[in-house]
This record gives structure tokens, C-alpha cells and sequence, in this order.
């Protein structure tokens, strides 16, 4: 039931891999039951999995939504924790399993990344209808008395084949008497064609042969009708796709008949599908090659591949490759496997082995069902020989290396805190440094094919000066690291001179790493470690590097982004936001807006104050989401309401007119608004609210309350939604002040809290001016640590009896 589960959640995600978690009878604890797609030893580590850990898989359990990452930088923001073991670019769902609201399971589906295009609808959806299918049966299986526990290792499964088509043979009856040829189903389907429209004739398999194949046909027909014995031969025939299949054609007389009777030549034609013509151009290729399965089980090796590795096939084929060939289980390695397996993209690394000629390029391209990986012997890799694993050469003591390992996790929680390219590496050299007992450390970043310093530390002064801006053509390792996609490290600075000669050294220092910083394949720039010693880098120590240096570059190209984007929409949004408010006699206006402290993308926040007439139009919204499209979008509502204002539209329809607006400029994309019309000199009032949060008023006799307007929903979703219009009186000295949710959302806080403190910072200021009011509340706000989102907020008040 599980396997079936999921087998049919990934093929219907387009994923490559998955498994199913199950609560094991540990109380809090997750075990992985089923795991498709994927060699198990390679994923020990997350084969238990506790309700309470920063993880997806856990958090879909424990909150009962699913969670869908699109890729690795999604993942990095919302589970540092997860990217920090696997930093690879891939995208992940994972889906709780519910029966009754009591949650059972949680399916997980691995697949390619889709950089900045969402988990589409129809995708969620089917994911959707296995879960709750899987629900009701473990439901029935907890009916019935079995309990729906798990505390084994996972049951690995195999996925269907998505290639190797099935070998096919087609039969044909040629009476050379005639000309007549007979085919049966099968051989038209080979052909292409149906039975009904095959024409009957040799010149419609003939036509598919190769010229020198025409004449030897023509030849074994005149040798079947005057021979007395047996006549065979195989040829090469087109298929309608392009691909070579076997065409064996033999004939010979009836016993006993005289020459010229009726002869006859049967015919087959096999589809052998490509393996054979595979194997063939294989062998004939000058690189070793070998092929795995998603068990990591060789499933096929060339001549050469045997010949490098010193092993025959008989030997190799059907086992699992570290097993066959220990060498290669290296944990070093291990991190490049499951980066092939799991991100769909090619790895390319270097590996060593214990023999005259230790050094192979390897190369792994992963498919649907396997890799397939690529041998070349290599004399000069590109780090010194002895610098990658020497064992005994690392940190010291177990607890050491634990803590260091440890360490990734405290990086990558902080790197989602950092949004500047000088954030990104301060925290850095905060947190790696330490780690590894590192004194110095420099970042590169990538600009129009050169390298340009973005950060030192530890370096004597101006040392590093002479390698800014050094384009991608220079021999240096740090160019070199970032070029190849390799990690580059030397156990000395002599080990580092013998491989670059003529490189400006310093004196006295000791071992180098220089880790190449790519974020979803693209060139980020460069790191480099430095140490004071010469010492040598553990297996172990090289895979966390590897994996830190990823994350680094996707924070780093993260940062880069939102420098760019954040300086456009900054620029947008303070285009599009009200320089001025207009003065009016019978009311003072007062707008402010407060950027938020987390990333630097710009909200979809907007205020504005029109004049209808004799009346006072006062708006405020926000547009889902931040950054440039937030802010265009919120640019374009913001001129949309102020047209149907002055066209002298009711607030009814002012409202309906920019709901169906936004459907037709962005279908998906959704705003909240609140729009109030007030006449200064009555002070009557209509307000209509599309999904925002609730205005505070302030009476004339200093009383705070918030305001319970009716509404309807958000801007954007139904083009046939009705917004209610509340008709009321704002008494002379009265106050409305509105405000976006960014005000009153805190995280893990009730909204209504937060909508209560802004009614008490109102209450206790008094009587104020409005501009003193407007300063006191958005002054309150600012000393919030941690907002994640903008605010806008609009203050209105009508002047009390008696003031000029």
C-alpha cells in the first residue's frame, strides 16, 4: 500500500524520488517507511525525522498543510536546516497523509527545481487525491486492529522504467511468384503504420533499406527460387523514428520442386529498442562509462570502463557500486552522489584510488532511471595530490569534528538573516572561521567576467589588492575553483607554490581552501580559507565545506538580487506613493510609511488622499507580496482608484471597478483596501472595506475604540464579489486612522493583540496634532525588532468645533 502510494505521488509530480514518513512507537518521532528513487545508505541521516525539528517533512506533520519548495532558495529561506545537509538545487513537496483530522503520514516527492515558478495547481492537487487515499486506507488498516507504525529500516522501492522499449518482432510472407507480401500486426506497428493501410508490396519494405541492402535483397530472392537449400540474410531496415532494426529474411523451395515453382521468403523484423545499439556505440566510445540504477546497482559498463577499473563485467554488473569498487565509498564522494540523484543535474568531481595511475575524473549524468557516469584517468588534477584526504590530518578528537559539523546548521539559520552581500559575509566569518579554525578568509564576487574583492579578513594589508578584478583567464586557484565547479585545497603554502608557480605568496601561513561559490549552476564568485598551520582536510571536512559554499553562494546571490530588485522598487514605490497630501479646510490628513526590517524587498503598501469635489476621498491598501511586481501592481491600483474617484463613481463602485481590474491585469495576484468618503463640513461618511484590517477611531471625548465595519473579501478573487457600504457620522474633533497589517501582525501573535496595542498607543497620546500622532505611532512600530512587512498608515481628523 505504501510502495503504491508512493510510486503514484511521484509520477504524478514529475519527480524523480520520494518516500513516505510514518510515527514510529517512539512518541514524536517520524521513521521513514518507503523510500523510491534512491539508495538508502546514502539518506541514513534523514530516515528518522522528530515532529518538533525545523524540517518540512515534520512541519507538514505537525501543522497539517502541505509544504511545497519549488527549489533551493526557497528552501533555504524557509528550512536553512534542510539545505545545510543537502545544498543541492532540487525542489521538494511533502504532504500530510489526514484521516478524521488526525494526521497519519506525510508523502515526500523530490524533483527538479523550478526557479521562480511556483508548485503548479494541478501538481498540488493530485498530490492532494493520493494522500487522501493513502489516508482512508491506513485508516481502515487502524480499523481493522493493525497499527500504522513503522521501526524498521525503509523498505526501498524500485520506480517504473521510464525508458528501454520493450523488445518487439514482426513477421512478413514475400511469395516472389507474385510480388505479394504479407504483414501481420505487429510489423505495421513497427513500421508505423496500421494493417489496413501496409501496401502489400516489397517496395514498402525496400524503401526503408539502404541501396547496397536493396540489391542484396533482390539477389537472396534469386538464390532462394534456384536453390534447393536454405538462404538467410540479415540487414539493416529505418524505422519511421530514425532508429536501425534487424531485418532477417530466408527462403528456399518446397522439397522435391521443380526450379521456377513457387517460391517464398519469410521475413522478421525485430525492434531490439536501443540497449544493444547503446552498448554498441559505448564500446566504441574513448572514455570508460557505467551506468546505475536508482539503488546505485551497475547496471551496464563499457570495455574501457573495465579496463580503468580493473575489473571485468561480470564481476561489477548487478552490484552496488561502492561495495564492488570500495574506494569509491569514500565519504567525500557520497555528497556528489546524492547531489546527482536528487537535483537532476550533472556532477563533476575528482576521485582517488590506490593504484599507479590513483586520479579519475568522474562524471555523473542522472536520468530518470539512474546515472550515468563518465571515467577519465587524469595525471594532473587540479589541487595537489595528498591535499584533499589525509586521514589523521584533521581536527583532532571526535568531539572536535562533531562540533564542526554542527556548525553548518548555526550558518545556515544565520545566512537566512542576512540580506547585504557584507551581511552575508560578516556572518561568515563569524560562524565558519571558528568552526574550522580558520584566521583568514576573503569573498570574490563575479562582474562581467571578473572577479572583484568583496571581503577580507585576516589578510595583511593590501595583500589581496593585486588579485581584484582579476578576469576568468588567470591561472590562479581562485579563479580556477570557480571555473572548474571544484573545491580546490592544499595542505601548505609549499603544496600551493609547487602547483602555481610564479603566484604571489605570503610567508608563514599555512593550509589553503578555495571553494567555488554557485548557486543553481550560476557562477556566484569564489571563498577562500585561510590557516595559520599547514594541515590537511578529512573527508568529512570537505563535504561541509563543499555544502556551506553552496549555501553561502545562494545567500550571496540572493543579496545581489535584492540589492538590484530592492533599488528599483524603492525607487517605484516612492514614485508612486503621495509626496503631499492635499490640504482641505474642515480636516487634517497625515500619511507615513515604514519599510520592513527583514530582506529588502518593498511592500505592495500604498495611501492616498483625493479630492472629490466637496468631498474627501481617503484610501489604503496593499497589494500582495514585495518587491517590483508588488510595487507596479500597487502603482497601478493606487491610479485606478483615483480615476473612478474624480469620475465621481459611489464607493460601491469605485471599489467593484478596481476588483475587476486586478483580475484582468493579474489574474492570482490579490490586494486588500479600505476607501472612505467623508464631506468635511457635515462630516457624513461611507466606508467600504474589501478584506483589510478594521480603522481605529478616536471620538471627540478621547475614547479609542476599533471600528466594526462589514466587508467583503479581498480585491482579485471573484469579479462578481459586493462590497457593503456603511453610511456614518465622524463628529467634529473625531480621528480615523487606518493603517496596513504590517502594523498589527507579529509572528506567533494573535492579530487581535496587535490591533489592540495600536488602540492603546492611540489612547494614551491624548489630544496630540496629527502630525505628533502620526510620528508617536509609527515611532512605536519602528522599535519592533523584527517586521516582516512594510507599513502604511493614514490619519484623518475632522477639526474640532470652533477651530480655523
Amino acid at each position: 500500500m505504501l510502495a503504491q502510494a508512493v510510486v503514484t505521488a511521484i509520477e504524478s509530480a514529475g519527480g524523480q524520488a520520494g518516500g513516505v514518513y510514518l510515527p514510529s512507537r517512539t512518541p514524536g518521532l517520524l521513521r521513514l517507511a518507503v523510500l523510491a528513487g534512491l539508495p538508502g545508505p546514502l539518506f541514513r541521516p534523514w530516515w528518522r525525522m522528530h515532529v518538533n525539528r525545523p524540517f518540512p517533512v515534520a512541519e507538514a506533520f505537525r501543522s497539517g498543510h502541505a509544504v511545497h519548495l519549488a527549489d533551493a532558495e526557497e528552501a533555504m529561506r524557509r528550512f536553512p536546516q534542510l539545505m545545510a545537509g543537502l545544498p543541492f538545487p532540487f525542489g521538494s513537496l511533502y504532504v500530510p497523509v489526514i484521516h478524521g483530522g488526525k494526521p497519519l503520514a506525510v508523502l515526500v516527492v523530490l524533483r527538479p527545481a523550478t526557479p521562480g515558478e511556483p508548485v503548479g495547481t494541478a501538481d498540488r492537487r493530485r498530490l492532494r487525491t493520493v494522500a487522501d487515499a493513502l489516508g482512508a486506507a491506513l485508516a481502515a488498516l487502524e480499523s481493522a486492529g493493525t497499527k500504522t507504525r513503522w521501526d524498521e529500516e525503509p523498505l526501498p522501492v524500485q520506480l517504473p522504467a521510464g525508458s528501454s522499449p520493450p523488445v518487439r518482432i514482426g513477421r512478413f510472407d514475400w511469395d516472389l511468384e507474385s510480388g505479394a507480401v504479407g504483414a501481420d500486426d505487429e510489423l505495421c506497428a513497427i513500421l508505423g503504420t496500421g494493417p489496413e493501410l501496409f501496401p502489400g508490396t516489397i517496395d514498402a519494405l525496400a524503401a526503408r533499406l539502404a541501396p547496397e541492402d536493396v540489391h542484396g535483397l533482390w539477389t537472396l530472392a534469386r538464390q532462394a527460387a534456384g536453390s534447393g537449400g536454405p538462404v538467410v540474410r540479415r540487414m539493416r531496415l529505418r524505422g519511421p523514428d530514425g532508429r536501425s532494426h534487424l531485418l532477417e529474411v530466408s527462403g528456399r523451395r518446397d522439397s522435391g520442386a521443380e526450379p521456377g515453382a513457387t517460391t517464398h521468403l519469410t521475413g522478421f523484423l525485430v525492434d531490439l529498442g536501443i540497449g544493444p545499439v547503446v552498448a554498441e556505440a559505448a564500446d566504441r566510445l574513448p572514455r570508460g562509462i557505467f551506468s546505475l540504477d536508482r539503488f546505485a546497482r551497475i547496471t551496464y559498463i563499457n570495455r574501457l570502463a573495465e579496463e580503468i577499473l580493473g575489473r571485468p563485467r561480470s564481476e561489477l554488473v548487478g552490484r552496488v557500486l561502492w561495495e564492488a569498487l570500495p574506494w569509491f565509498a569514500n565519504p567525500a564522494y557520497e555528497d556528489h552522489y546524492r547531489s546527482a540523484m536528487i537535483s537532476d543535474a550533472p556532477v563533476h568531481f575528482l576521485a582517488r584510488r590506490n593504484t599507479p595511475q590513483p586520479w579519475l575524473s568522474v562524471s555523473l549524468y542522472p536520468g530518470h532511471d539512474g546515472l550515468t557516469a563518465v571515467l577519465t584517468p587524469t595525471d594532473q588534477p587540479a589541487y595537489t595530490p595528498g591535499s584533499v584526504v589525509s586521514p589523521g590530518l584533521g581536527l583532532g578528537s571526535p568531539a572536535d569534528r562533531s562540533a564542526a559539523l554542527y556548525r553548518p546548521v548555526a550558518l545556515a539559520i544565520a545566512l537566512t538573516e542576512a540580506v547585504t552581500a557584507r551581511q552575508v559575509s560578516a556572518v561568515v566569518t563569524e560562524e565558519l572561521l571558528p568552526a574550522f579554525g580558520g584566521r583568514q578568509l576573503a569573498i570574490y564576487l563575479l562582474k562581467e567576467r571578473h572577479l572583484y574583492l568583496e571581503w577580507e579578513t585576516g589578510f595583511p594589508q593590501g595583500f589581496l589588492d593585486r588579485f581584484d578584478g582579476v578576469a576568468l583567464d588567470a591561472r590562479i586557484p581562485g579563479v580556477e575553483t570557480l571555473t572548474t565547479g571544484r573545491p580546490i585545497f592544499f595542505e601548505s603554502m609549499q603544496r600551493l607554490a609547487a602547483a602555481y608557480p610564479g603566484i604571489p605568496m605570503e610567508t608563514d601561513v599555512g593550509a589553503r581552501a578555495f571553494l567555488p561559490l554557485i548557486a543553481s549552476g550560476r557562477h556566484v564568485g569564489s571563498c577562500i580559507l585561510g590557516f595559520d598551520q599547514p594541515r590537511g582536510f578529512s573527508p568529512e571536512e570537505r563535504t561541509v565545506l563543499t555544502a556551506l559554499a553552496g549555501l553561502i553562494a545562494q545567500a550571496l546571490q540572493r543579496a545581489q538580487r535584492y540589492d538590484t530588485e530592492a533599488a528599483l522598487a524603492r525607487g517605484l514605490q516612492n514614485v508612486l506613493l503621495p509626496h503631499g497630501l492635499p490640504v482641505v479646510d474642515g480636516v487634517d490628513t497625515a500619511g507615513r510609511y515604514l519599510a520592513g526590517t527583514q530582506g529588502m524587498d518593498v511592500g505592495g503598501d500604498w495611501y492616498d488622499v483625493i479630492e472629490t469635489g466637496q468631498r474627501l476621498a481617503l484610501v489604503i491598501g496593499d497589494v500582495q507580496g514585495h518587491g517590483v511586481a508588488a510595487a507596479a501592481t500597487m502603482g497601478q491600483l493606487r491610479s485606478a482608484v483615483r480615476a473612478f474617484a474624480l469620475s465621481g463613481h459611489d464607493p460601491l463602485e469605485v471599489m467593484s471597478g478596481t476588483n475587476r481590474l486586478l483580475i484582468d491585469l493579474d489574474p492570482g495576484q490579490f490586494a486588500s483596501c479600505c476607501y472612505i468618503v467623508m464631506d468635511p463640513a457635515t462630516g457624513s461618511t461611507q466606508a467600504v472595506r474589501a478584506g483589510h484590517p478594521q480603522p481605529v477611531l478616536r471620538r471627540p471625548d478621547g475614547t479609542v475604540e476599533v471600528m466594526d465595519l462589514p466587508g467583503g473579501i479581498v480585491l482579485g478573487v471573484d469579479a462578481d464579489a459586493t462590497y457593503p457600504v456603511t453610511e456614518l457620522e465622524l463628529a467634529p474633533g473625531a480621528m480615523l486612522a487606518l493603517y496596513t497589517d504590517g502594523m498589527v501582525e507579529e509572528s506567533g501573535t494573535d492579530i487581535d493583540v496587535g490591533v489592540e496595542r495600536l488602540r492603546s498607543t492611540i489612547a494614551e497620546r491624548g489630544a496630540a496634532s496629527l502630525a505628533e500622532m502620526a510620528d508617536h505611532v509609527i515611532g512605536r512600530a519602528r522599535q519592533a525588532a523584527d517586521r516582516p512587512d512594510d507599513i502604511a498608515l493614514l490619519l484623518a481628523a475632522r477639526w474640532a468645533e470652533g477651530t480655523a
